[in-house]
């Protein structure tokens, strides 16, 4: 098992400079960089994306095309060529890309993401304090999704066809089929939003007085603000567990081996838990690393923003708006980093519920 971790270990890193490579490509190369916005800036536009969406077609912006240098940078017309330079040594554009991108790996590689061109803060310091709004939401959703599924997912399995599985399957398929950003407005609204009642906060993890409350005030507090972005979170990933639960545990409890335990005279209860348990949950810490990383990384924009919660996936959003690269290289690191990780965690978590997997003997 040793030897196939280290394995895993090594493939970490060309998976993280491919994730790299390719970002650094795509987003190096499109139109609307931060060269352009300053200019955009500059000229009083604010706006670079404007050409793109069919503005500025009047025939004074035609003039002025046709009147243009030879810059490379669209909206730069007009502007001293040393002012152009100057922003492309600011931002780092006065280097070839090939020497830009061995740089970034090897400051990468001591973990230095380099300063935010437009908040004038380390890349570091902006994650370690974003990080703990999107650790609260998806390991938060991902726990109490597990915690309900499980059970209830093999509940619905010992009991299949009666009339408690044929009613938590319909209130599980409306569950999954109402998106999880309506479900989260649909809370907002009702718990949130002063219409109808006012239970719950608008924003924020913990309240501003935060700091001066007890330590049970504390978590209260903690869990008053969480409670309506992990309920929304939660909803699609519980009803997609439950139902892989209840699947898995249906198959193994119609192989042979079960009913072999059951003509030797052992209990429903010793057969479910000590022979189906293990073979069942198998498929289901499979699923895993997605669940997490589905709740950690697609939702997390969504939640936060509609939450107005300050955390990675709300700050590489506005990152790639803006075109402000080190951040959105930085969050990419690290969410492909921890997705990484997890799915190597994963596999300990199988080799933990059934010790007879050997990863080793596999590959070989």
């Amino acid at each position: 098992m040793g030897a196939y971790i280290l394995r895993r270990l090594a493939l970490v890193i060309p998976t993280l400079l491919g994730i790299l490579l390719v970002n650094f490509v795509l987003t190096q190369f499109v139109p609307g960089g931060p060269v352009e916005q300053a200019i955009a800036r500059a000229q009083g536009g604010g706006d670079v994306f404007e050409g793109f969406a069919g503005g500025n077609n009047d025939a004074g912006g035609m003039d002025a095309l046709n009147t243009a240098s030879d810059s490379k940078y669209i909206g730069a017309r007009g502007l001293p060529p040393e002012f152009i330079k100057e922003l492309e040594k600011e931002f780092g554009f006065d280097k070839p890309p090939a020497e830009r991108f061995l740089r970034m790996i090897w400051n990468y590689m001591r973990f230095d993401f380099g300063e935010s061109y437009f908040r004038s803060v380390s890349v570091v310091d902006l994650i370690i304090e974003k990080l703990p709004v999107s650790i609260t939401l998806g390991l938060w959703s991902t726990l109490i999704a597990y915690m309900i599924s499980i059970p209830l997912g093999i509940r619905k399995a010992v009991r299949d066809g009666s009339k408690f599985d044929t009613w938590t399957s319909g209130a599980i398929i409306a569950a999954y089929a109402i998106p999880g950003f309506l479900f989260a407005i649909l809370l907002l609204v009702l718990f949130a939003g002063g219409s109808y009642w006012q239970i719950f906060p608008l924003r924020g993890l913990t309240s501003d007085d935060f700091h001066t409350l007890s330590a049970w005030g504390k978590v209260k507090d903690y869990a008053w603000h969480i409670t309506l972005p992990v309920l929304a979170s939660t909803i699609g990933a519980f009803a997609t567990l439950t139902l892989l639960t209840k699947n898995s545990f249906l198959d193994e409890i119609k192989k042979h081996y079960v009913m072999t335990a059951r003509a030797k005279g052992l209990s429903e209860r010793r057969v479910l838990y000590g022979h189906v348990f293990r073979n069942a949950m198998l498929i289901v810490i499979a699923g895993f690393p997605a669940v997490f990383i589905g709740v950690f990384f697609g939702g997390s924009i969504i939640m936060e923003t509609i939450f107005s919660l300050d955390g990675l996936g709300r700050l590489g959003f506005e990152a790639a708006v803006a075109r402000d690269y080190p951040i959105v290289f930085g969050t990419l690191f690290i969410f492909g980093l921890i997705g990484l990780v997890v799915g190597i965690l994963s596999d300990l978590m199988y080799v933990l519920v059934d010790p007879r997997i050997d990863f080793e003997r596999r590959e070989g």
